[in-house]
């Protein structure tokens, strides 16, 4: 039955997940103070873990002082004072039995000087976005294109970031790997025009991935959760496939299976959209290149499209919808109607007003 499947158990290592239902990670601009997101932001993710989800993931928290940052006010996780206010919001979560996974990502050429400390824009090529940032309204600065000591200094960044969300209690860490950031920079040949070992190939361009999650497994201890989010799309430059075919994408899934971590996350504009001329899903295709735990998001919002996007995969995660609506788990549960949710809706993640 449609019940056993929604709100059956999932093992993940030595985590029993109570339901295939999660809080998909979104990117915020709530930190007015010490890089920590305001009270009903972290609120927000307590009472989501409270009413029935899952998993609850945190906001994707940049990894260092100097480049990571793209968007005004982020957060993140590398001082005590930041460590002892998540510590709080992870126990909070496990009190209401629900996974807390912490998110981490670099955004790469996607930002501007103005809102890194260090001022300055890197990126694998010196590749700016085509379109303008919708933020400032003026096209996004040419990145420097980053040095073997760039690299280092940015995996370091993961390094740290990954010990703060290991202090502060996660049970999780996912590197953000999707949505045309960093790392996502890296692997796609759009962004990635570099003539090093960094890039060409595929296995060139895959280096940079593999040298992060081998540079933060060693601090996640064995019995935590290290998960890889990967996306065929980007934040900028929407109407861009990041890889250029099936084949392309598979070969990247099998690598990373044969990486130290415990699940895939797939990100997509809609979970039931063709992959790829392929016939195929994003997930189906995922499945058929890994045996890895699959997490899916993308237009998953009622009973009827979380359903049918575990046929694929192993848990659903909702964006807008699980903002939006705090008793998401119970109307699913209850199989009510619900409406498929606007980005326009959701853009009070990015206003002060409290979220509902």
């Amino acid at each position: 039955m449609a019940e056993d499947i929604l709100f059956s158990p999932f093992q993940l290592k030595r985590f029993n997940v109570k339901n295939r239902l999660g809080v998909a990670p979104m990117t915020r601009m709530s930190s007015v103070k010490d890089s920590i997101p305001r009270r009903d932001v972290l609120d927000f993710l307590v009472a989501r873990a409270k009413n029935g989800a899952g998993i609850v993931y945190t906001e994707a928290i940049v990894t260092d002082y100097e480049s990571a940052q793209g968007y005004p006010g982020q957060a993140r996780l590398t001082s005590q004072r930041q460590i002892d206010v998540w510590s709080r919001v992870v126990e909070n979560i496990h009190r209401h039995g629900a996974l807390s996974i912490l998110q981490m990502f670099h955004c790469g050429r996607v930002a501007w000087s103005g809102v890194n400390p260090a001022g300055r824009v890197i990126a694998p090529s010196a590749i700016c976005p085509r379109q303008d940032n919708p933020l400032t309204g003026e096209p996004y600065p040419t990145p420097d294109v980053m040095s073997r000591f760039d690299i280092d200094h940015v995996l370091n960044g993961f390094v740290e970031t990954a010990k703060g969300a290991v202090a502060a209690g996660f049970d999780g860490i996912e590197i953000h790997g999707a949505h045309g950031y960093l790392i996502s920079q890296f692997l796609s040949g759009y962004t990635n025009q570099r003539t090093d070992g960094y890039g060409g190939s595929m296995e060139k361009r895959y280096r940079f991935v593999h040298e992060v999650i081998q540079a933060v497994r060693p601090v996640v201890p064995s019995d935590r959760l290290l998960f890889f989010r990967i996306s065929n799309w980007g934040v900028v430059d929407k109407e861009i496939s990041l890889f250029s075919d099936q084949a392309e994408y598979q070969d990247i899934i099998r690598r990373l299976s044969q990486e130290p971590i415990d699940a895939v996350s797939v990100s997509t504009y809609a979970y039931g959209d063709e992959a790829f001329g392929s016939g195929k899903t994003m997930a189906r295709l995922t499945r058929e290149a890994t045996t890895l735990p699959i997490f899916i998001c993308g237009k998953i919002y009622d009973r009827r499209s979380a359903e049918e996007a575990l046929k694929d995969a192993d848990i659903v995660l909702s964006g807008k919808t699980a903002l939006l609506n705090p008793d998401w788990v119970d109307d699913l549960r209850t199989g009510k109607t619900l409406p498929l949710r606007s980005a326009e809706e959701a853009d009070i993640a990015y206003t002060t007003k409290p979220l509902p």
